[in-house]
């Protein structure tokens, strides 16, 4: 049976003292515990979400067969046969298909470029790909706080970025950057930038646009160094809409995990393998170093000495600090342990630079064939796309479905300075086929052989 409880007046002014000398003590324990959650909250890192992108797929016209490419060259090369012959083998062994696209100038007879014609295909790219991604997304321009673009060799005045504001009206106290002469691994420097001004800005919506004029690129001279850009090198872009705003995550493909930039400039050797400058003629152009795969190889393993502890699992972590610090205390002689990465990535987007390239990085990975399909098919389809090209390999993965939620992506950009720079990104949802995008006519006949 209950006792009804009474309470006399006494009782209830001890019950009163007690309550006022526990709330002297939990006023200012709260009040410190809502500080720190505040300050916790405001400096914490905030997530970016990659929301979509568009690759730019220039016109049917566009397309040029290698044989034909290598006629267009003759004029050039006048009667050193050595030089065509060499042209003739690089293209047949570049790892590029039939269908990869140059720019109207190189339809010319002799080839040539104007300052207007590298106007009009920075225009046409930039514009093609804005134009996708503003309709796939529904983003308007007036709702970009930041823009940032990369074109390594084309650096017009007023910039491309200035270009961009004009061309869509935007606002005037967008934040915009241009950035030039920083080679193929642009893209994700493009994207460290825009993720440390996603850091400081809060609830802001970031455009990157990645290109490369290859109308600026053409080289009418005969040195073989200098003649390997434009065998390899073909149009291309690629947009990419960033956000920190919550909202987006329920329509975001990725969230960006980690970025690790390697900078071998100090380097004379790796300074100089990819450099623009003047052939023995007078003849401007840029030239890629013999040792340029070796130099990409040396730089994807300084790289991973710093990403590797992010990413890793444990076993992984303890082999690779073990062989560490055995080659650093011990024998500088031992072998260098390479971490199975297959164990901490679902994909592999490769820089397609070359087939050389991706050769060189599966091997310092010891991926299978499967791992880097992407970036051969990339390389294929449309050729080395400069900063674009992670952006296109991508966009092959997504084709072939195979994106799926809690799916983690590796991209590794490569560029002149020399720099390999590393991101990656998880997938927030599984990614349904795209109907409209620059594999859309072709992705059925993918993969196809490329002889060795």
């Amino acid at each position: 049976m209950v006792q009804p409880l009474h309470l006399s007046l006494d009782n209830l002014l001890r019950l009163w003292e007690t309550f006022q000398l526990n709330y002297t003590y939990i006023f200012p324990i709260g009040l410190i515990i809502v500080i720190l959650a505040t300050v916790y909250y405001m400096s914490r890192p905030r997530k970016v979400y990659l929301v979509d992108y568009a690759c730019y797929k220039p016109p049917q016209s566009y397309e040029m067969p290698l044989a034909t490419f290598v006629e267009k060259n003759k004029p050039f090369l006048g009667d050193n046969k050595e030089a065509v012959e060499f042209v003739r083998k690089v293209v047949e062994r570049s790892g590029l298909g039939q269908r990869t696209h140059f720019p109207p100038c190189f339809n010319r007879i002799p080839a040539r470029a104007t300052l207007e014609d590298c106007h009009e295909e920075a225009r046409n790219t930039m514009f093609g790909s804005l134009d996708s991604l503003f309709k796939q997304t529904g983003l308007s321009p007036k709702d970009v706080d930041i823009l940032v673009v990369n074109c390594s060799i084309f650096c017009p005045t007023p910039s491309l970025s200035a270009t961009i504001v004009n061309k869509y009206k935007m606002r005037s106290d967008i934040k915009s950057f241009n950035l030039g002469g920083m080679g193929c691994s642009a893209g994700l420097i493009s994207i460290d930038l825009a993720k440390d001004l996603l850091q400081v800005h809060p609830n802001s919506n970031a455009v990157v646009v990645s290109i490369e004029v290859i109308s600026s690129c053409m080289y009418s001279g005969s040195e073989r160094a200098m003649l390997l850009p434009s065998c390899l090198f073909r149009v291309g872009g690629a947009a990419i809409f960033l956000s920190n705003k919550r909202k987006e995550k329920k329509r975001a493909k990725y969230s960006l995990m980690h970025l690790v930039r390697t900078h071998k400039g100090a380097d004379d050797r790796a300074y100089n393998c990819i450099k623009q400058m003047e052939d023995s003629e007078g003849i401007v152009g840029v030239s890629l170093s013999k040792e340029l795969t070796a130099i990409a190889g040396d730089a994807l393993k300084t790289n991973i000495t710093s990403f590797a502890p992010l990413v890793l699992p444990a076993s992984e972590q303890i082999k690779f600090a073990l062989a560490f610090i055995g080659r650093k205390f011990i024998n500088p002689k031992w072998k260098p342990y390479v971490p199975d990465f297959k164990k901490a990535f679902d994909h592999f987007c490769i820089h397609a630079g070359g087939r050389a390239v991706i050769n060189e990085m599966q091997k310092a990975l010891k991926l299978t064939d499967e791992h880097v399909e992407g970036s051969r098919m990339a390389l294929h389809r449309f050729g080395n796309t400069s900063s674009s090209c992670l952006w296109y390999v991508l966009s092959y993965g997504e084709a072939k479905g195979r994106m799926k939620k809690g799916d983690i992506v590796w991209q590794i950009g490569l560029g002149s300075g020399f720099k390999c720079n590393s991101a990656v990104w998880k997938c927030l949802r599984t990614v349904k086929t795209p109907v409209d995008r620059p594999w859309n006519d072709c992705i059925d006949s993918y993969p196809v052989d490329i002889p060795q």
